[in-house]
């Protein structure tokens, strides 16, 4: 579905009822920018987002186009969201995990593409728990195992937790060369810093050279023989729980769209607690407790076990299913207290 823009009025009014009524600090989707017309300017909006407000395209009285701004370049109108809502509840279980199980193949296809320095940046947005990472590292690390068999570097590293902006740059010149991938896995803290988010624009800029400077005296990168500029022929990967359009803070989307404006965005489309639970389903019927020495009936046991107290754990996640399992394991006939104790809320 097509996007809009979510304006915010500053000054402005509507006629309701035949009174000038005050919208200042409503927001609404944009339909058509500030015109001037005979009887007065105006912008023109979609009066359903806002309650009391006609179901339709109206115009709003302002004097200037300062009178409004955007607060949000990339929106989903009301009408859209439940549209998208209402299509997805009308799906079945199938087509939930059939949707899904694509979207993660497409996340496989793009990290081969990365790596093969295909693509030169991708961000993958999903819950915590639903097997993001373990995709992505689980391709990197079959080309992984041919460069240790001919005893070279490996050209991928994951980079999990905080980061600086001096040791970002110089993880990408350790992975600059063509080929290689430089994986941030939830290490969201160089979105929030401008020197690291400026150091990622330049690594993952549009032109066919891409350059990164470090325009101040560095003991450290001296004493490692790293320069102070140098080409970036790489690909890099961004595993993330934020989810890019419910962000709200100014600073932080701005960052956001910074970033995603150079790089393939996959949503893996995990919202609710159902999408989670059939994720797992779909895991789990794919092999995932395989390797556990236990029968198959108390493999289903865990599971409907997990569907039915849901609501309860501290968290619904592959995690989760491990650390029941594991106690399926050590436990054959008391697991089920022992799990209720460790991974369910009091």
């Amino acid at each position: 579905m097509s996007k809009t823009a979510l304006i915010q009025i500053n000054e402005g009014s509507y006629k309701i009822r035949g009174n000038d009524v005050s919208v200042a600090g409503l927001k609404f989707p944009l339909i058509e920018h500030f015109k001037e017309g005979k009887n007065g300017n105006y912008v023109t909006v979609d009066g359903g987002a806002q309650p009391g407000f006609p179901e339709r395209s109206i115009r709003i009285r302002i004097e200037k186009p300062q009178d409004y701004e955007i607060v949000d370049s990339n929106f989903d109108s009301v009408k859209q969201q439940a549209a998208k809502k209402e299509a997805r509840n009308s799906e079945s279980d199938e087509q939930i995990m059939d949707r899904i199980g694509k979207r993660f193949k497409i996340l496989d296809d793009m990290t081969r593409a990365a790596k093969q320095g295909d693509i030169r940046a991708m961000i993958v947005s999903g819950p915590p728990g639903v097997g993001k990472s373990y995709g992505v590292e689980q391709q990197l690390e079959k080309d992984a195992v041919f460069e240790d068999i001919g005893g070279g570097n490996r050209k991928h590293e994951v980079v999990k937790g905080a980061m600086s902006a001096i040791g970002l740059y110089a993880k990408l010149y350790k992975y600059s060369d063509p080929k290689n991938v430089v994986v941030f896995d939830d290490c969201d803290s160089v979105l929030l810093d401008d020197l690291s988010l400026n150091i990622l624009k330049a690594a993952l800029d549009t032109s066919k050279k891409r350059y990164i400077s470090w325009n101040t005296d560095s003991r450290l990168l001296r004493s490692e023989g790293i320069p102070d500029r140098f080409e970036f022929k790489g690909s890099a990967i961004f595993i993330t729980n934020i989810k890019f359009e419910n962000v709200r803070s100014k600073k932080l989307k701005d960052h956001l769209e910074a970033l995603e404006s150079r790089c393939h965005y996959v949503d893996l489309t995990i919202d609710g607690e159902r999408e989670k639970m059939l994720r797992i389903k779909q895991i789990v019927r794919d092999g995932m407790l395989d390797d556990y020495n236990m029968p198959q009936e108390r493999k289903d046991d865990v599971i409907e076990f997990i569907d039915e107290n849901k609501a309860r754990l501290r968290e619904l996640s592959l995690r989760t299913v491990l650390k029941i399992a594991d106690l399926a394991t050590s436990f054959p006939t008391d697991w089920r207290d022992y799990a209720s104790t460790t991974v369910m809320k009091a």
